[in-house]
C-alpha cells in the first residue's frame, strides 16, 4: 500500500514540475518573443525618422531644365535675311506652378549651358551677354543678372593639329566640333520664402550666334550638416540611427518607470508608516507596503491616531531635551 501511496505522489511531483516547466518556457519564450518586437520596432522608428529628417533637411543637390531658345525670323524683305535671325534668343524656364522648387536659406549656383559649334561665325562673333531673369508666380521680378562669355580661343595651327590627330572619331561621328559654354548667371542665389521662384527667362543678346543646344542647371551649395549628410551618407546615417535609438529607448524607459516603477512615499505617509512600526505588535512593514493617504482622510479626528502622533512628538521632544542638556552640561564644565 505504500509503494502505491510512493508512485502516485512521485508522479504528481513529476506532473507539477512539468507544468511549471512548460509555463516558465512559454512566459520566456513570449518574453522573447516581445522584446524582440519592441526592438525591431523602435529601429525601424530611428531609421523611419532619420530618413524623414533627411529628405527634409538635405536639398536636391541638382535640378536641371531643358532651355528652348526662340527668336524672330527674318522676312524676305529684310537685308539680313541671310543671317536668319533678327532678334535674340529667348527662352522662358518654368520651374514650378505653385509650390516651391528650392528650399529657403540654401544657397544655390544658377548655371546656363550652351552647346555650340566651333563654326567661323561663332569664332568671329567675340564676347556677348547672356542675361537671366527670375519672376515669381505673379511675375514680379525677383532677381536679374547678366554675364558676358565667348568660345575659347584655339590658334589655327593647334586646332589643324587636333582635327588631323582626331579626324577618325569626326568621321564616324564619335565626336564633333563643339564647344561646351558655362555661364553662371547666379553664384550666391538664396530663395526667399513670401516671393519663391517659379520662372526664369533667358536672353542670349547677340543675334550672331549658333547654339546647337543650351540647359538651365541650378545647383545646391552644401555646407555644415547637410554636407556631411549628403557626401558621406553612410557614416550620417549609423550616427543619426544610433542617436534616434537612444532618444526612443531613454524616452520608453522613462515612461516605463513612471508608469510601473516604485510608488512615490509623501511626508505624511512616511510619519504613519513610522508610527505603525512602532505601535503595531505585527512584524515591521516596508514603505512599499504603506497604504496610500488617500486611505487616512479622516486621520486628523481619529483619537488613537492623534494619540499615536502626540506620543511620538513626546518621544521626540524628550531626545531633544536630553541633547540639550548635554551640551549645556558640557558648557559649564
Amino acid at each position: 500500500m505504500i509503494l502505491p501511496g510512493f508512485i502516485r505522489n512521485r508522479i504528481d511531483l513529476l506532473k507539477k514540475k512539468t507544468l511549471n516547466t512548460a509555463n516558465n518556457t512559454l512566459e520566456t519564450f513570449i518574453k522573447g518573443g516581445i522584446l524582440f518586437l519592441f526592438c525591431v520596432t523602435i529601429i525601424w522608428v530611428s531609421i523611419f525618422l532619420y530618413v524623414v529628417f533627411y529628405y527634409t533637411y538635405v536639398p536636391s543637390i541638382e535640378h536641371v531644365n531643358s532651355v528652348n531658345l526662340q527668336f524672330t525670323p527674318c522676312d524676305s524683305n529684310n537685308s539680313d535675311m541671310d543671317k536668319g535671325v533678327c532678334s535674340f534668343p529667348r527662352a522662358h524656364v518654368q520651374l514650378t506652378k505653385s509650390n516651391q522648387l528650392l528650399m529657403v536659406g540654401q544657397p544655390y549656383k544658377i548655371t546656363l549651358v550652351l552647346e555650340v559649334p566651333e563654326s567661323n561665325r561663332n569664332k568671329e562673333l567675340g564676347m556677348f551677354l547672356v542675361c537671366g531673369q527670375l519672376t515669381n508666380k505673379g511675375g514680379v521680378t525677383i532677381a536679374h543678372s547678366c554675364r558676358a562669355t565667348m568660345l575659347r580661343y584655339r590658334s589655327p595651327l593647334v586646332h589643324m593639329l587636333t582635327v588631323l590627330a582626331l579626324s577618325p572619331f569626326y568621321v564616324s561621328n564619335l565626336l564633333e566640333e563643339k564647344q561646351i559654354l558655362q555661364v553662371e548667371l547666379f553664384s550666391n542665389f538664396e530663395e526667399d520664402q513670401i516671393y519663391p521662384v517659379t520662372d526664369i527667362y533667358i536672353e542670349i543678346q547677340s543675334e550672331l550666334i549658333e547654339v546647337y543646344s543650351s540647359k538651365l542647371q541650378i545647383d545646391a551649395h552644401l555646407s555644415g550638416i547637410r554636407y556631411l549628410m549628403f557626401h558621406w551618407p553612410a557614416v550620417s546615417a549609423a550616427f543619426g540611427v544610433s542617436f534616434n535609438l537612444a532618444v526612443i529607448a531613454f524616452i520608453v524607459s522613462l515612461s516605463w518607470w513612471q508608469l510601473y516603477g516604485p510608488y512615490p512615499v509623501s511626508g505624511r505617509e512616511f510619519l504613519f508608516s513610522k508610527l505603525r512600526e512602532k505601535f503595531s505588535p505585527s512584524p515591521e512593514r516596508r514603505l512599499s507596503d504603506v497604504e496610500p493617504l488617500e486611505d487616512y482622510d479622516d486621520a486628523d479626528d481619529d483619537p488613537t491616531i492623534l494619540k499615536l502622533k502626540d506620543s511620538f512628538e513626546e518621544e521626540e521632544n524628550g531626545e531633544r531635551k536630553f541633547v540639550l542638556e548635554r551640551k549645556m552640561s558640557s558648557s559649564e564644565a
